[in-house]
């Protein structure tokens, strides 16, 4: 009984865990509810061209092969004074990409742009290492800084720059659209995924005044925002998030836009999502560990924005509860039909379905906003849901791994996310150079764990004495479903 009572601990413990979580998220969609976003659109006098500040776009890049034209040739599509912008290819290439970079850096050099090809002779810092290097001799008073897949607008400077009008704001971030959303399911259910981060969460804190994040790129910094922060650090693997935090301790103020966007695109293959949302998960973890007693202990903010402030730093552990509960759930079908007298306790535990339904609504109210509304976009929106809830899961194991690692400290490397640069489905994309020949060592379990919710969909019918218990069957459907889905993802995307 002593093995059941552990279970049953740390199951209800990462049930409420996650509870908390769905709760925070249902106060930011009555946040985003709230905002009144076309109001504060225009709340500012937008500059004419005689008083446009000066400006450094920061290009970091790291062997973009394939998108290092593209990007190039998008900047210089940029409507701002060639006397007030410089642009920095921030270059740690170590491939043949160099030599193409240089020439397509002489060829806007010629046409009058101030661009400059910034080499490292190594890496340290990773990406947070080459910004830093670049803003020692950055001549702009505002940094706007764009991944290598990302393709702003002509006119975002000209829609972000006026802002800064506000003398206490340190950045302005804008909202990610999506260049192949429906190259399939793995790129849909990644976008479903990233809009409600752009709408509901940035907003929702934002709006309210609560700690949000610079995510990376698409955004624009007060270049004394990123000394009085401290300056890039590269101790975690999402600097971003850290210079974020930073800041905002130090009372900037960030203003998020969800009306600009800027179109990037996705990972198409499983092992780019994988490398993606390792990074990503990891970071999250160690900027907890290395954020969090700063935000409790600070006395500039309020109770309610340390409550978002920990909860946002805690976004990547979700999944390590997820995972907890999908493990243990079967094991809690059988003690839940073995002890008749804790029926009590799992009525209790049937009350955390709400937390589904907090998710369905919160998100719904994401996609209506991108999609619209109507009978047909919600019986899409159903499917579309419940394809990202399994698939989410089916990440559970990995991005678990991700987490574990963050919160002890084990160190690892900056692993760059490999751009393909397609439009069209039948691409080869296989022919990309940079793609991870070797399979993730988690493919084994995560095939295993397939086979064990296939066990728990088998386990319904034979336990108990009234011809099974279904209660779990939905939950383990979609756990055979998703790491069903990455299991022969993963294999198959090496063929």
């Amino acid at each position: 009984m002593i093995l059941e009572w552990i279970c049953i601990i740390i199951y209800s413990a990462s049930l409420i865990m996650i509870l908390f979580y769905a709760l925070s998220q249902l106060n930011l969609l009555v946040n985003y509810l709230q905002a009144n976003r076309k109001a504060s659109a225009t709340n500012y006098q937008v500059p004419t061209k005689a008083d446009l500040p000066y400006v450094t776009i920061q290009l970091p890049v790291f062997n973009e092969l394939y998108v290092i034209e593209r990007l190039l040739e998008n900047i210089a599509l940029i409507d701002y004074p060639k006397d007030k912008l410089e642009i920095q290819v921030l270059d740690d290439s170590t491939d043949e990409s160099l030599e193409i970079t240089s020439m397509e850096v002489d060829k806007l050099q010629n046409l009058g742009f101030d661009i400059q090809h910034i080499m490292r002779t190594d890496r340290s810092g990773y990406k947070a290492g080459a910004l830093k290097e670049g803003l020692k001799t950055a001549k702009g008073e505002f940094i706007a800084i764009f991944d290598a897949d990302f393709l702003p607008q002509p006119d975002w400077l000209l829609k972000t720059v006026g802002y800064f009008q506000d003398p206490d704001i340190g950045v302005v971030q804008t909202r990610w659209s999506h260049l192949n959303r429906n190259y399939s399911i793995l790129t849909q259910i990644q976008a479903f995924a990233l809009d409600a981060h752009f709408t509901l969460e940035q907003v929702g804190r934002n709006s309210k005044g609560h700690f949000i994040n610079f995510n990376g790129t698409a955004g624009i910094w007060r270049k004394q925002t990123i000394y009085d922060a401290g300056n890039w650090q590269g101790d975690t693997l999402t600097e971003d998030l850290d210079l974020s935090y930073r800041a905002q301790l130090k009372q900037w103020k960030f203003k998020y836009l969800e009306d600009v966007t800027t179109p990037a695109e996705l990972p198409i293959v499983i092992s780019a999502a994988r490398s993606q949302q390792f990074r990503w998960n990891k970071g999250g973890a160690e900027n907890f560990q290395k954020m969090f007693k700063r935000v409790l202990s600070s006395k500039t903010i309020s109770a309610k924005t340390k409550f978002h402030g920990i909860l946002h730093l805690l976004n990547s552990t979700m999944f390590l509860n997820v995972l907890i509960v999908a493990v243990l759930s079967i094991p809690m079908l059988y003690i839940k039909n073995e002890y008749e007298h804790l029926k009590v306790y799992f009525i209790v535990m049937s009350f955390f379905v709400i937390s589904t339904l907090i998710f369905f609504v919160c998100y719904w109210y994401m996609y209506r906003n991108i999609y619209g509304g109507g009978f047909k976009n919600f019986v899409t929106y159903i499917g579309m849901f419940f394809t990202f809830f399994s698939i989410a899961m089916g990440f559970s194991l990995h991005n678990s791994i991700a987490v574990i690692e963050g919160h002890i400290g084990k160190r690892s490397e900056f692993v760059r996310t490999p751009k393909f640069n397609l439009t069209a489905v039948g691409s080869n994309w296989k022919a990309n150079k940079y793609l991870r020949k070797k399979l993730s060592p988690n493919v084994v379990i995560e095939g295993l764990l397939t086979l064990y919710f296939i066990f728990g969909l088998y386990s319904a019918f034979i336990v108990g004495d009234q011809g099974g218990d279904f209660g779990l069957f939905p939950f383990h459907l979609m756990l055979v479903i998703g790491f069903g889905f990455v299991f022969i993802r993963s294999l198959t995307d090496k063929q």
